[in-house]
């Protein structure tokens, strides 16, 4: 129930609820107020007074708009609506005061600092700072943190905000960070000198309002006015985070959240912001044909005649659609695979996800759902690892209450949570339980990983899912680990038979699907085309390589988990000769004498929202359909999760240097603790 209040700011009166705070209800009427310490996803520190307002008819004092509710102001005396002034000269001289304090000990390195151009203090400092400082005394400094290979320490110009703090301890669920001392001896710290051990720790760059802390892979490299700024979509998780690619030239310098509420708030996980230095490794530039044993280099006219000669002369056809597929690629991929007679297939991984029913391999809840649930019951997946964003959306519910189980191998997921079994009994048992009304009052959701659907019992393991789901009137969420997944199934690029039919093909094209093993040539193997941007595995058993773009090089269609399609955008061209991976398709298409129905990609698009016609609502979750799944026989076995390395899960990650370190210090980190430890 809102408890709405009215409130008179700057003589702008308005109604906000109660429980809003003053910087908030100042924001609803327009008017900014500067802060540093304040973020509103994370809890109230009130510690660095910028945001100071008066309170008319208050203490003869300025207020911490931050930390004073609505609800708290008294109405005036013959009862009218609480008054704010947010410019007042108390108010001035109280804010340039505040400032003179921040920068008695600030160096002045602007010129060599990366935050330089979009840093909170130098813009606060020109509209509250003065020209001149009444401190004569040598400014303090301070040893800088070894925190990893990702965030780049200068503690001398910390301002003690402590959002860094507040954020690996209440969102990323770590506790190495926090503040030691008093007064001038008062500095951010880790314990023990310890590194951080999230996946979530490069927010901590963007939530830091001074240059204290920094993308130490970014540094020095560019300014953020040199850097074209393109929106897109993220595609390391099936999360679908939104995202911004920051580039230079033809050069991806960096990647930045963007908020979008639904989706990620206003987090990315590491892997998504420093993946950009694999996209400039091990790239595919130029179409490859193999001749004599030898992969060599070919203009594109010899290597796509070599590819449409091998489909032509297919007794069994076969395509695979990759992780990293936009959707358009996968449905030019299916219509000129089934054209010639051949099936197509994106489950890769063999989860048994049942084609055409929406209802079953999406669900029937959205991400957002998360924050309101009151129940949440994992089964086999690991969403710290396979999702690290909404495993922080699992603990924002946890903090608030809600109660988590797991069916799984025991893991640490940031919070606490009932362990109800790692195999197939422990989620037979939960499935007998059935639901009361007690249970069906409470508002729950059902999350299964990929890791519980990809063995052989895949299918009755999603049949118990939904049927714990219907007992207890829960959401179900199915957590995919591929980016391009839910869009190759809404496109339908599946056959009955799944990865059996592909293994039985004698020509397979194979679209960036690099996790997959195929047979080698000598054993009587299939004549492999493969397109990919990067030199991985798939390309390395290939026969023909056509080299397509990245996901940052072409726009791109991609529905995430909870079956929300969303547009990533071009932020750059790919490398040499590399094309756009609709247009190589259209081109091999031509080549076979049966050309796509299309020559741009808007007619791409057209064609398939007439095909499927749910993908032209962009950014919006429609209600899914779909009939329960009949129930299967479970298996014995124990669950694994889908992800070994959660650092090297695709090719853009597997060229990545940083990601490789990465995945070394996390191995290291979880092997056997030496006596000392």
């Amino acid at each position: 129930m809102s408890d709405l209040r009215k409130i008179n700011i700057d003589g702008t009166e308005i109604e906000v609820d109660g429980a809003m705070t003053l910087i908030q209800a100042c924001e609803q009427a327009g008017v900014e107020i500067p802060r540093f310490c304040y973020h509103e996803r994370l809890s109230i520190a009130g510690n660095c007074r910028m945001c100071l307002v008066e309170v008319v008819g208050g203490p003869p004092k300025p207020a911490a708009s931050c930390a004073m509710q609505v609800r708290d102001l008294r109405p005036g005396p013959e009862g009218q609506a609480p008054q704010v002034k947010t410019n007042s000269p108390m108010v001035k001289k109280a804010r340039e005061g505040v400032m003179e304090f921040l920068l008695i000990n600030h160096p002045l390195d602007c010129p060599i600092c990366d935050q330089g151009g979009e840093c909170d203090l130098q813009d606060q400092a020109m509209a509250y700072g003065v020209d001149f400082s009444r401190f004569r005394e040598a400014k303090r400094a301070v040893d800088d943190l070894d925190l990893g290979p990702l965030v780049e320490t200068h503690m001398t110009r910390c301002i003690s905000c402590t959002r860094c703090v507040r954020f690996t301890t209440e969102v990323a669920g770590i506790t190495q960070m926090g503040q030691t001392g008093r007064g001038e001896d008062a500095e951010i710290t880790s314990y023990l000198g310890e590194t951080l051990a999230s996946n979530l720790q490069g927010n901590i760059i963007d939530l830091c309002p001074v240059g204290a802390l920094t993308s130490k892979p970014y540094a020095f490299t560019a300014r953020p006015w040199e850097l074209t700024k393109t929106e897109s979509i993220d595609v390391m998780d099936a999360l679908g985070s939104n995202i911004r690619v920051d580039t230079k030239g033809r050069e991806v310098m960096r990647m930045l959240p963007r908020n979008h509420d639904g989706v990620n708030e206003e987090w990315i996980s590491d892997k998504t912001r420093f993946v950009w230095d694999g996209l400039r490794r091990q790239r595919l530039d130029r179409p490859y044909v193999r001749i004599d044993g030898k992969l060599k280099p070919a203009p594109w006219p010899e290597a796509l005649s070599a590819a449409a000669k091998a489909i032509n002369e297919a007794q069994k056809l076969a395509g695979i659609v990759g992780d990293l597929a936009p959707v358009e690629a996968a449905f030019a991929l299916k219509q000129m695979i089934e054209g010639k007679g051949g099936v197509v297939e994106c489950r890769t991984d063999g989860a048994k996800l049942p084609a055409g029913n929406r209802a079953g391999y999406v669900g029937t809840a959205a991400i957002a759902d998360i924050d309101s649930a009151e129940r949440i019951l994992l089964i086999g997946t690991n969403p710290r690892d396979e999702a690290p964003v909404l495993n922080a959306r699992i603990r924002k519910a946890w903090t608030h209450g809600a109660q988590v189980a797991l069916v799984g191998p025991s893991v640490d997921l940031t919070y606490d949570y009932y362990h109800a079994g790692d195999d197939r009994a422990a989620l037979q048992k939960v499935a007998d339980m059935g639901g009361d009304d007690e249970i069906r009052s409470k508002r729950s959701l059902v999350i299964v990983g990929q890791g519980a659907l990809q063995e052989a019992d895949g299918a009755a393991v999603l049949a118990a899912a939904q049927t714990i789901a219907a007992n207890t009137e829960s959401g179900l969420l199915i957590l995919h680990t591929a980016a391009g997944r839910v869009g190759a199934l809404d496109v339908d690029a599946t056959n009955e038979r799944g990865m059996e039919a592909v293994a039985e093909a004698d020509v397979i094209y194979n679209l960036g699907a690099d996790e997959v093993e195929i047979g080698a040539k000598d054993d009587g193997g299939a004549f492999v085309i493969y397109q990919g941007s990067h030199g991985d595995r798939g390309a390395h058993r290939a026969d023909v390589i056509l080299p397509g773009a990245a996901y940052t090089e072409e726009a791109g269609l991609f529905v995430n988990t909870e079956g929300r399609p969303q547009l990533a955008m071009r932020a750059g061209f790919a490398p040499g000769d590399a094309k756009e991976n609709w247009a190589i398709l259209r081109a091999l298409s031509a080549e076979l004498g049966e050309a796509l129905p299309y020559d741009s990609l808007a007619q791409l698009r057209q064609t398939l929202v007439k095909a499927v016609p749910h993908l032209k609502q962009v950014d919006q979750v429609v209600e899914n359909e779909g009939d329960a799944l009949p129930n299967g026989v479970l298996g014995q076995a124990s669950f694994r999760y889908a992800l070994r390395d959660f650092y090297l899960t695709n090719p853009i990650a597997r060229a990545s240097q940083l990601m490789a370190e990465l995945s070394a210090q996390a191995k290291a980190r979880g092997g056997e603790k030496i006596a000392a430890e």
